[in-house]
């Protein structure tokens, strides 16, 4: 039976100058056989049988159906660094490069949403503080690439279970706005008895600023009042993260 290369979603075309069809009898027959043994290797091999460029490949062949796509491949590792950079880059980033289109944003869009959602669900309804590492993966899959400050609030019962994740602000590259009055607000109205602040630097550096330790000592202290425990505040950089609590900040 023939490999038949089905698009989850609309194939891109304009700049690649293709249009979508229905099976691949119309592809090469090179490349289809490359598109097989890449298969197969990553099938038998995993991720340590293939370069970044080929797991790139792997997931650009859905989007884009008849070219080859391993100088695309190549041209986003050497763009944006890595996989990682190249999967959470923004839309308007991406857009940029040449040969990329909706589909292709779409796929690598997917893939990111896919490695949040599981990451996430190692956290949720679990236990916080007994997998702080889960956490901390969390953290930096949902937010260590992104080019603006998001503040978010872990809540948590009086188990230390997570019971809600939810981003309370977006600011912009070097700062976001927080209302310690609605972080409480928010914390009664799902009967919270802990929290975890959260916080990204867009520069890489997680180093706390003075504004990060007044604002966090404000909300501590209101939490305090209300019998609420602050149990952290972590900021994530590119590739570390700074614990409030460890750093004695708390």
């Amino acid at each position: 039976m023939s490999d038949i290369e089905m698009p989850l979603f609309q194939t891109d075309s304009g700049a690649c100058g293709l249009q979508p069809v229905p099976d691949d009898r119309r592809v090469p027959s090179y490349l289809r056989d490359h598109r097989k043994r890449l298969r197969a290797r990553f099938l038998d091999g995993g991720t340590s049988a293939c370069a970044e460029y080929e797991l790139l490949e792997l997931i650009l062949f859905r989007a884009i159906p008849r070219q080859d796509v391993k100088p695309l491949g190549r041209r986003l590792i050497e763009e944006f660094g890595d996989l990682n950079c190249v999967v959470t880059a923004s839309t308007e980033r991406l857009r940029q490069i040449p040969g990329v289109g909706d589909a292709v944003i779409t796929e690598l869009k997917l893939i990111a949403a896919c490695a949040e959602r599981m990451a996430r669900a190692r956290i949720m309804d679990r236990p916080v503080i007994t997998g702080w590492q889960a956490l901390l993966d969390y953290c930096h899959t949902a937010m260590s690439h992104r080019e603006t400050e998001q503040f978010r609030v872990l809540f948590l019962d009086r188990k230390n279970v997570l019971i809600a994740d939810e981003a309370q602000a977006e600011g912009t590259v070097d700062h976001v706005p927080v209302y310690p009055r609605e972080v409480l607000r928010r914390a009664l109205a799902i009967n919270a008895s802990a929290l975890i602040l959260v916080h990204n630097h867009p520069s890489g550096d997680p180093t706390p600023s003075d504004a990060d330790i007044v604002m966090t000592r404000t909300i501590q202290t209101a939490a305090e009042a209300l019998s609420i425990t602050l149990h952290d505040h972590i900021i994530i950089g590119k590739s570390r993260e700074v614990s409030f609590r460890s750093a004695g900040l708390l």
